[in-house]
């Protein structure tokens, strides 16, 4: 029998962060991870240096329904792609809990049954493909490793109804990546990632290789999918005005620590963090608004040696003593909204 996309008979609406009823998906608590950047340790002994540790995740918590995207935001450096790979299973956290549908991704056993309904969606589409094998290779390749088919002719058909489904030829399975463009290349790999019938697809800042005018078409089409096929998406990106586009809701990072989680609509509305308004600041305001602006200040700190207390507050322009002792704790401040930042519990700003 040949095997089809699972589709469900009319588009469901998105999943949205005040939709009470919906199903969890992922649950994300207290992640962190620390890697061992010490030198090797005859070399510690002789040079009398003690070992670094560079804490690159730190208690991040957070929750995703079905059909819902959350994107987690921040510069480079803040721990994104850290969180992405430990949440789909190829990096183990140093302490914390990852579970998909009530399953947890590091107990032991089995998961490969867990692991065919994840995908992930990698930033650069040439790197990510195997420059030596045809396309139609590439995107079979997960349904032979997960034995979803092992018939030729079943595996050809799916293959280019995958090809059609992300706009391409069937055809064009007998090519190799090089010939095809930066946005083709990527709906190659979102062809493979579709292969295995996900549920939940992690996407590792998939357009920021792209041009502005492909970026558009890819995230156009990535929703489209998630309406059609009712996926789950968990989002990277360090483009705000990208997010805008795609998200449910929005978790904002530095430095390893989620500083602000809220709805998309809120976020862009009223931010309460600072380093979320500094951010957004940095967004072209293309309306002319006339909105005062503050220029990104300072640069994100080194991970090995971070500040004291709030990581943020050697850069921001409420910081007052408390912050450099203390490490803020997330507060509720609305329905589905937390917020990091002693200011904003003190109301300073």
């Amino acid at each position: 029998m040949t095997p089809t996309l699972t589709q469900p008979a009319a588009p469901a609406p998105r999943a949205t962060a005040v939709d009470v009823d919906a199903a969890e998906l992922v649950r994300v608590r207290d992640l962190s991870r620390v890697f061992d950047v010490s030198k090797p340790w005859l070399n510690r002994m002789i040079e009398r240096e003690p070992r670094k540790l560079l804490k690159a995740v730190s208690d991040v918590s957070f929750s995703i329904n079905k059909r819902e995207t959350l994107a987690l935001v921040g510069e480079s450096g803040s721990g994104k792609s850290t969180v992405a790979k430990m949440v789909v299973g190829l990096l183990r956290p140093t302490s914390g809990q990852v579970r998909i549908d009530g399953l947890d991704m590091w107990a032991g056993g089995d998961l490969t049954a867990l692991r065919r309904r994840i995908q992930m969606i990698f930033q650069d589409p040439y790197a990510s493909l195997n420059p030596r094998w045809r396309v139609d290779a590439i995107i079979a390749d997960p349904i032979v490793a997960f034995g979803i088919s092992t018939d030729r002719a079943e595996i050809e058909h799916r293959v280019g109804e995958l090809l059609r489904l992300v706009g391409l030829d069937p055809l064009d399975g007998r090519k190799y990546p090089h010939e095809f463009s930066g946005g083709q290349r990527q709906r190659i790999c979102i062809a493979r990632a579709l292969s295995s019938n996900p549920e939940f697809l992690v996407c590792d800042e998939p357009t920021s290789a792209l041009d502005v005018s492909v970026q558009a078409q890819i995230l156009n089409f990535m929703r489209d999918l998630q309406d059609q096929l009712g996926l789950t998406y968990l989002f990277i990106s360090h483009n705000l005005a990208v997010v805008r586009h795609m998200a449910n809701r929005i978790g904002v990072m530095y430095l390893g620590r989620v500083v602000e989680l809220a709805p998309t609509q809120d976020i862009f509305r009223q931010p309460q963090h600072p380093y979320t308004r500094m951010l957004l600041d940095a967004v072209p305001d293309l309306a002319m608004s006339g909105r005062p602006r503050k220029m990104v200040e300072g640069e994100i700190p080194n991970p090995i040696d971070p500040p004291t207390g709030c990581t943020f507050h050697p850069r921001c322009p409420l910081a007052f003593d408390r912050c450099k002792r203390e490490v803020p704790i997330a507060l509720k401040t609305g329905f589905d909204r937390s917020v990091a930042c002693h200011a904003v519990e003190e109301a300073r700003g």
